[in-house]
């Protein structure tokens, strides 16, 4: 029940993610680069997840490993957010507050997948699968509950409003730590020298980070390692399409609310797809055609851009959420592969560390492509004002995807056996 309501409310807090976007546009009157670079520092704290998982597993607070840092994760989350709808006037102060709300999820997300670990250690595969499809379904549930209600109380009540709402969310995790069934870590004896629980912490974390280096410097990881970062770090020019369609078009943030629903109910059915019909499949050839085919539907964004979708009759809604949809369904299934080849790196004994030290390299890429759009936006000249350039930017981006591709050989060859067996039991983790 505790599981399930930590990733309820990490896919509810995405009832924040439009008024932010409106807040730096409308409120701060950022450029869509300032934008693509407040987003960008705003994932730090998922680049240093492994951080977390060492100091939750070696430092008990309160004599607690896990349910003191979803209580300290949960009010760290509401403070972010009470500051966003109360005090906070300028990209400075919004840019700390947004990384504030990151940390608090990113730590929740770690601790609560250590939970699941302990509780999956053990237990016949079908139970552990159970247990995924229950912690990734409340999360998708959370997200397409958050959806619609992302631009519909921001075009009712304004940003601040939703902030505040948001941040009574993260409370939530707090309250929910009461129900976490945890035996109490007992605090060394009074008198007893401190200093020695300091030096094995310290000892244990150097064991660790030697372990974890000995472990991603095998060629074997290290190789298919770089191609996921690589493959994740090519620009993108989302900022710029969100000023374009909210200044331009004219869409307002209860329309893109509709358009979140949307692509929330299309990531539920790219997974579906991929494990129905593409799990057996080998990795280069999922990773050439999602990439291919998804470099050639992104260039449709383009035909939004100049209006050419009018001219055959379709609204520019209607053919924002048909081209939504598809690029969804397509990326989710391009993104799956990544997470079965980042479970089959993981050498016994390494598992989760190593798991969750790929994400972060993972999440580092997209880190780097969108602060890498964020400097071609600001290079072609793109304001919230003026798109003259908008039409090169999406298509030198569209065509960036194609760069890796020429690394596929970084792949193992043999992978259909494990996606098979991986599969199942991967969780979805994305940010």
């Amino acid at each position: 029940m505790a599981v399930a309501m930590v990733y309820f409310v990490q896919g509810v807090l995405g009832l924040s993610r439009l008024a932010v976007g409106f807040y730096l546009k409308d409120d701060l009157h950022l450029d869509p680069a300032e934008t693509a670079v407040i987003s960008g520092f705003s994932a730090l704290p998922w680049l240093v997840k492994p951080l977390y998982g060492f100091i939750s597993d070696s430092v008990p607070l309160f004599g607690y490993r896990r349910r003191s840092y979803l209580v300290l994760s949960g009010l760290l989350g509401a403070l972010s957010w009470s500051l966003m709808a109360t005090l906070v006037d300028n990209k400075y102060s919004a840019a700390f507050c947004i990384l504030l709300g990151s940390l608090s999820v990113a730590f929740s997300d770690v601790v609560v997948d250590s939970m699941v670990v302990e509780r999956a250690r053990g237990e016949s595969q079908s139970m552990s699968g159970s247990l995924q499809s229950l912690c990734w379904g409340s999360s998708a549930i959370g997200g397409i509950v958050s959806a619609y209600f992302s631009g519909s109380l921001v075009d009712a009540y304004g940003v601040r409003f939703v902030f505040g709402v948001t941040a009574l969310l993260p409370l939530m995790t707090s309250a929910v730590a009461a129900l976490v069934r945890e035996q109490r870590v007992r605090a060394p004896a009074r008198g007893q020298n401190l200093a020695l629980s300091d030096l094995g912490f310290l000892e244990s974390s150097k064991q660790h980070i030697i372990q974890l280096w000995h472990a991603v410097k095998q060629p074997n990881v290290f190789l298919p390692t770089l191609f996921i970062f690589l493959w994740q770090s090519t620009p993108h020019s989302e900022s710029a399409m969100f000023y374009f369609t909210t200044n331009k078009l004219g869409f307002t943030a209860e329309f893109l609310g509709r358009v979140k629903l949307v692509t929330s109910v299309a990531s539920l059915l790219g997974v579906g797809l991929y494990n129905g019909f593409l799990k057996n499949v080998p990795l280069q050839k999922i990773f050439v055609a999602t990439t291919v085919s998804g470099t050639a539907l992104g260039m449709t964004q383009v035909i939004l851009v100049i209006g050419l979708n009018r001219k055959f009759g379709i609204s520019d809604e209607w053919f924002a959420i048909g081209d939504s949809l598809i690029l969804t369904v397509l990326g989710q299934i391009s993104f799956m592969p990544v997470l079965v080849l980042a479970a089959k790196l993981c050498p016994e004994g390494m598992e989760a560390t190593l798991f969750a030290t790929l994400m972060s390299i993972s999440n580092g890429g997209s880190v780097l492509g969108g602060l890498m759009g964020a400097g071609l936006t600001q290079l072609f000249g793109i304001t919230k004002d003026s798109f003259d350039n908008l039409v090169s930017l999406i298509i030198l981006c569209n065509l960036s995807s194609l760069l890796p591709l020429p690394l596929l050989g970084l792949l193992p060859q043999d992978t259909s056996d494990a996606i098979s067996k991986e599969g199942g039991d991967v969780e979805m983790k994305s940010n």
